[in-house]
């Protein structure tokens, strides 16, 4: 009987694109194994929404493949595999998270002990962090430049098919998914999900395909737009490597191709925010405390306030503010939050409540299905002032302003703050200004079904402004 190959999941839950699923089924019969390690994260485990899409994610794999579950440290796990099957390889994608290095020297450790060969492949992102550096040879520390180094490089790979292999039938115990827990308990808060998203490879490329034939000719004009549905919403289908960075890049160029070239413009700002993500990544395997450190130090004497009425006020979606709630309830409900607006609320968060940025990073991770080690940290850092290429601290959005620009008809918080659905467009986005009689037409009450602000956006202004110049007047 030819030796197994062992294929560890990680982040990377899809057949086609995959080098390492390649490798392996040219090794023999393939172990798909899944690890859910709780323990070498430590607190950056899985969060509840991440949970609830990898229970799907894992699903909808294991009607394809037979999938071997098991929980714990991965690589004493991988250990243990290694001992029961006798597999005499071992395959998987790298991962940049803080963590991962670490972990997969082990797994090599434990693979050479067991006498197995041990491959390490990429395919999270379109060039490894090694391959993309400034003239001196060091990282980038600013996305224009990177981006432009990474459009240099050429273009990715082409895209691998999925490879013809042969599933293990050997003998390998696997948990039963439903025992891991993933999913919520009652009440169940992710009820509505569903009618959002489908979690999987084929739920992926529906999307990537839904976005091309629909999104992408809008996406440059409307992306800031939370009222209008021409994001990509793909971003979660990428987190757990359902779809490759590459095959979203070579299906834009071919829609591109395909127009005659008259998509550029929104092609080229879909791409740029692909390499966001590449960015970040970047940043992160380059300075692992990303994180939970600022990436300028300065920022370590900020004097931020303890808020916990403001936070949880920002959590509930009951700060006043009505494009602030609108988007902390989109969250809550369908596990992600419009791009536009996620700016809007982490400054809010930051510089009108004064809140440290790891707060709402913390919250982010556990609620949003595309909860994300490298973008939630590097785009948090970017909002707060305090990391690479970052926006000024100085700036610091007006939510009604921000509201008035973004949502104009004031459909979005309409839809996600309904008991202000009554009020004209005019006052939709401030309704404190609105008079008594305007506010008791719309069934509005301040106070009692809709929230008094809980901080005035200007004078929070000066204040933020005043605790930036005393850590620069420190530095």
């Amino acid at each position: 009987m030819t030796s197994p190959s062992l294929y560890w999941l990680r982040n990377d839950l899809r057949l086609a694109d995959n080098a390492a699923l390649t490798a392996a089924a040219a090794q023999g019969p393939i172990i798909f194994l899944y690890v859910l390690d709780d323990e070498t994260p430590g607190e950056w485990r899985l969060g509840g929404a991440s949970r609830w899409w990898l229970h799907k994610s894992l699903a909808a794999l294991g009607t394809r493949v037979p999938l071997t579950l098991r929980q714990g440290a991965a690589d004493i796990v991988i250990a243990e595999v290694l001992a029961e099957t006798g597999a005499t390889s071992v395959h998987f994608a790298r991962d940049h998270a803080p963590w991962s290095p670490a972990l997969e020297r082990r797994v090599k450790d434990v693979a050479e002990r067991a006498g197995a060969s041990c491959h390490r492949y990429g395919g999270m992102l379109l060039h490894e962090p090694e391959a993309i550096r400034n003239g001196s040879g060091e990282p980038y520390r600013v996305y224009t430049p990177f981006s432009k180094a990474c459009f240099a490089a050429g273009e990715p790979k082409p895209l691998r098919p999925v490879p013809s292999f042969t599933a293990w039938n050997g003998p390998a115990a696997s948990d039963r998914l439903e025992d891991w827990g993933l999913l919520p308990a009652k009440p169940d808060w992710a009820a509505d999900f569903p009618q959002y998203w489908t979690p999987g490879e084929a739920g992926a490329a529906a999307r990537l395909e839904a976005f091309i034939d629909d999104g992408l000719a809008h996406y440059a004009d409307a992306r800031d737009r939370p009222d209008r549905n021409v994001t990509s919403r793909l971003s979660p289908h990428l987190r757990f490597g359902e779809v490759s960075p590459a095959q979203c890049w070579h299906a834009v160029r071919a829609a591109q191709l395909a127009a005659g070239g008259k998509l550029d413009r929104a092609s080229e700002k879909f791409l740029k925010e692909v390499l966001w993500r590449e960015f970040s990544y970047h940043l992160l395997h380059h300075w692992p405390s990303l994180p939970s450190k600022p990436f300028r130090p300065e920022f370590e004497a900020f004097p931020w306030s303890g808020n916990p009425h403001g936070l949880h006020a920002w959590q509930k979606g009951l700060t006043g503010y009505p494009i602030v709630d609108a988007g902390l309830r989109e969250l809550w409900a369908t596990g992600i939050m419009h791009n536009r607006v996620r700016m809007i609320a982490a400054s809010f968060l930051i510089k009108d409540l004064l809140i440290h940025w790891t707060e709402g990073e913390r919250w982010f991770w556990d609620t949003l299905v595309d909860a994300d080690i490298a973008s939630n940290a590097a785009s948090w850092q970017w909002v707060a002032g305090c990391g690479a290429d970052a926006a000024p601290y100085f700036r610091i959005f007006n939510p009604v302003l921000q509201g008035v620009k973004f949502d104009p008809q004031g459909a979005y918080v309409r839809k996600w703050v309904p008991e202000l659905a009554r009020l004209p467009d005019a006052l939709i986005h401030q309704p404190w200004a609105a008079p008594a009689l305007v506010l008791a037409t719309a069934g509005v009450e301040l106070g009692r079904n809709y929230p008094h602000p809980v901080v005035d956006h200007g004078t929070a202004r000066d204040k933020a402004l005043a605790a930036f110049q005393e850590i620069k007047g420190a530095a």
